[in-house]
């Protein structure tokens, strides 16, 4: 994610309720800081109004009931097939939508032995990546009231099952031979339905969601790259320059 903070406030037509700063990643990882974009209401002259924001928000959602943050880093993904049932996820799911921008994501192909290559999945256009998904707000407890860090934002991208090859695309060949699963994309008109706050039935929007990956994904590209990016402490543009596959 390395698009500046002004280009996502323009892309998504989003606003700021408080300065945030985005520094740019090749290389994000479980619970680092990354940008969502998502919708509220708020009191109005006449009647509440619905607000677009841009938020910083830590990749690992931490339910409000968490005892500690460490539940967040077994939750940067919530499956979609599961999510209105699942504790950690079906209050947001309800209430509490957001989109999550990228400019692409990694995965690993397992090889002979315990050799693996790294991928970077990317759309083919010049445009971005935007997926479904939720966030909550957490009160951390050690932290005294009026402080600033009291309350953390986190988030959480929805997946599903990578949908079987078709004869419209040949990308998701690709894709699932890389993984049973792949994070849910959103197109404008999705995102637009799936941000609304005041839309209540999550069951429809997910079912909308998981319906609209083909169209979302058409255009996606793999790239092999280099295993630089399997260390976190490797962070840079040349993270993401194709190289020869090793197998």
């Amino acid at each position: 994610m390395a698009r500046a903070v002004g280009d996502l406030l323009a892309e998504f037509d989003a606003g700021l309720e408080d300065e945030v700063t985005i520094p740019p990643s090749w290389n994000v990882a479980p619970t680092d800081a990354v940008p969502i974009v998502l919708e509220r209401l708020v009191d109005g002259d006449a009647e509440p109004r619905q607000v677009r924001q841009l938020h910083v928000a830590r990749w690992g959602l931490v339910p409000s009931w968490a005892k500690d943050l460490g539940i967040g880093s077994r939750m940067i993904n919530a499956r979609s097939e599961s999510v209105l049932e699942k504790p950690a996820f079906r209050k947001a799911v309800q209430s509490r939508r957001c989109a999550v921008p990228a400019d692409g994501y990694y995965e690993w192909k397992q090889g002979p032995g315990k050799s693996k290559q790294p991928y970077y999945v990317h759309p083919g256009g010049d445009h971005g990546l935007v997926f479904a998904g939720l966030y909550e707000w957490w009160k951390d407890p050690s932290v005294p009231e009026g402080e600033p860090g009291r309350w953390l934002l986190s988030t959480s991208i929805l997946t599903a099952d990578t949908p079987p090859p078709g004869t419209e695309s040949t990308i998701f060949g690709k894709l699932t031979e890389l993984h049973d699963r792949v994070p849910l994309p959103m197109d404008k008109a999705t995102m637009e339905a799936w941000l609304d706050p005041q839309a209540d039935d999550a069951a429809a929007l997910v079912d909308l969601v998981r319906s609209g990956v083909k169209e979302a994904a058409a255009d996606w590209q793999v790239d092999s790259v280099g295993k630089e990016v399997g260390n976190v402490r490797n962070n840079g543009p040349e993270l993401i320059r194709p190289v020869e596959a090793l197998f």
